[in-house]
């Protein structure tokens, strides 16, 4: 391979990290202003995100969450998903990312750690732009599940 063409290689690669890792900190400015639409646009058609005991199926189930009465609820009272620095493994068209996240939620007094969550996503690139395929979230409450999230993501695997 001639220095150019592996030049353009390790850039596009470099791109492909650089806008996946935009498009994960993208989520929550975008649940934390209430953009339904927009947020719900990170997922692809049929992408999931599963939350313990919520599975949405779609991106206008993600969409439709955002909205919500409950997600509304957190947005009036003040509250804040931060999406820590992403690990991202890319395959072809194909990546897995992983990163940490805290939900802050505003009280009388300041903020408090509402939650702090495992993330591992799949995203595939469809229709020229890298969309996720599968978030999963976890409780970091010290069990094995959200543990094994952020190992494997860690190395690329799939989960």
């Amino acid at each position: 391979m001639s220095s150019l063409a592996e030049l353009e290689k390790r850039l596009r690669h470099i791109e492909d990290e650089r806008a996946i890792e935009r498009m994960i900190a993208a989520y929550g400015p975008l649940v934390d202003a209430g953009e339904a639409d927009a947020a719900a646009g990170l997922w692809a058609v049929d992408g999931s995100y599963d939350v313990e005991g919520w599975h949405m199926r779609s991106r206008d189930d993600v969409a439709a969450m955002v909205a919500s009465d409950a997600h509304q609820g957190l947005i009036r009272r003040g509250c804040c998903h931060f999406l820590g620095p992403a690990v991202v493994t890319i395959d072809g068209d194909d990546a897995i990312a992983i990163c940490e996240s805290v939900l802050l939620l505003r009280r009388d007094d300041g903020y408090i750690a509402a939650r702090a969550g495992a993330n591992h996503f799949t995203l595939r690139r469809l229709d020229g732009r890298w969309q996720i395929v599968e978030r999963k979230t976890r409780a970091l409450d010290g069990s094995a599940e959200p543990r094994e999230l952020l190992s494997s993501g860690v190395i690329g695997k799939n989960q």
